[in-house]
């Protein structure tokens, strides 16, 4: 019988590009901190459309960080993307080109929409001019694995790389697909998700979701869990994070931050957000059981927050179905309500604010959020003091996903 301990599979950096901090530092402070960040729709061509407010990312120069023969070949969501993930391999200690093991590391991604921008621009083109006019990178561009092909090719990354395309959701996907590659030997993933849904094209596509809020107010377009809930706004931005095997990481003297410790994810269908609640339940279940977690460990869960009443209540009863009594007492929190949900790259952003929230003893609060009508011990207006060593991290995506992922606190998290 084998005596070696399994793999474990622990976060050891973190890239962040959000509406709220060009950095991780930037964005745990600022979500530390509560402050909201949504504001009126500045993109050009986006004026005159329904949709008025959203989470921008601002003062990213894509070029300080990112080479001119990528950038031409990417859209907004692959320089987010990229960006995120040179940040994220830095904080890790790890070389970002020509690692030494490069069949070591491999590359995974999530992705919402793709490269709507570059899509749009080189069809206005071939519609304007011919096609003699539309360049070739069209072709690429625009395509859901673009963030993990860029990354892999200019960082020198060969091992086992994907796309996770299963909707909101599937960021916690992505992270839980890392994980699982770890385990069975991979030595480190570098894995995320970034979008960036805020071109004329895009924005247009999204305002066949009922789910979204088309309020004029930023205090007030985005504010789940209360009596008022319209919608959620849209964001752009996500994260990227190096998950490594534990073993990897302590041999090269890398700092453990957390343990991807369980997952879980189901399907019930487009908008049906009364099924969702048994739906998510199961995916939180499963999640806990994978991780050998009992509910009333959960210190802190960081709430899908969709914004729209059916979905709200399903999200507060499946919260008490799987948690059972622990569900009042156990801190709900929801930052995105500051900066908008950046879809596959929102459950991302979450994620890394957990593991941030576990580092240091705070459960951030929820911006704009005051007045609940759920029965959830949701933290509002300031930072919540906390000993925190589990995190539940949920996500649900407009066409019908549901996942939830267990995060431990790391060994050697700094207090």
């Amino acid at each position: 019988m084998s005596t070696e301990r399994p793999r474990r599979a622990v976060v050891t950096g973190i890239g962040v590009i959000a509406p709220n901090g060009l950095r991780a530092d930037a964005y745990w402070k600022s979500v530390r901190e509560g402050l909201g960040v949504l504001d009126r729709i500045t993109r050009e061509g986006c004026g005159d459309l329904p949709l008025k407010v959203a989470g921008e990312v601002r003062g990213f120069d894509a070029s300080d960080l990112i080479e001119d023969k990528f950038l031409v070949q990417t859209d907004r969501f692959s320089h987010y993307a990229m960006a995120a993930a040179q940040l994220a391999l830095d904080d890790a200690g790890l070389a970002r080109e020509h690692p030494e093991e490069p069949f070591e590391i491999g590359v995974v991604t999530a992705a919402g929409s793709g490269g709507g921008e570059f899509g749009q621009r080189e069809l206005q083109k071939l519609w304007g001019q011919g096609s003699k006019f539309v360049g070739p990178y069209q072709s690429i561009a625009w395509f859901y694995a673009a963030s993990t092909g860029q990354i892999s090719i200019r960082s020198g990354l060969k091992g086992p790389c994907g796309v996770v395309a299963s909707d909101e959701a599937g960021g916690l996907d992505a992270l839980a697909h890392a994980a699982r590659g770890v385990r069975r030997g991979t030595g480190a993933v570098l894995v995320g998700a970034a979008e960036a849904p805020l071109a004329p094209y895009s924005m247009v596509c999204q305002l066949g979701y009922p789910e979204l809020s088309t309020v004029e107010d930023p205090d007030r377009a985005y504010r789940p869990f209360t009596a008022g809930a319209c919608g959620f706004v849209p964001a752009e931005g996500g994260a990227m994070l190096v998950v490594e095997d534990e073993s990897r990481a302590r041999d090269r003297g890398a700092a453990v931050r957390a343990v991807v410790a369980g997952h879980g994810a189901t399907f019930t269908g487009a908008s049906r957000w009364e099924e969702s609640r048994e739906g998510l339940a199961r995916a939180i279940r499963v999640a806990l059981d994978e991780a050998g977690c009992a509910p009333e460990e959960v210190d802190v869960v960081f709430a899908d927050a969709m914004g729209v009443p059916e979905a709200d209540r399903a999200e507060a009863l499946a919260i008490a179905d799987a948690l059972g009594a622990h569900a009042t007492r156990v801190p709900v929190t929801a930052p995105k309500t500051g900066i908008g949900r950046a879809y596959c790259g929102a459950p991302v952003l979450d994620t890394a604010a957990a593991v941030f929230a576990m580092e240091h003893g705070v459960v951030p609060p929820t911006p704009n959020v005051f007045d609940i009508c759920h029965d959830l011990d949701l933290v509002m207006s300031r930072a919540r003091p906390a000993e925190l060593r589990t995190a539940l991290v949920l996500s649900r995506g407009l066409m019908g996903s549901n996942a939830a992922l267990v995060v431990r606190r790391g060994d050697d998290s700094a207090r």
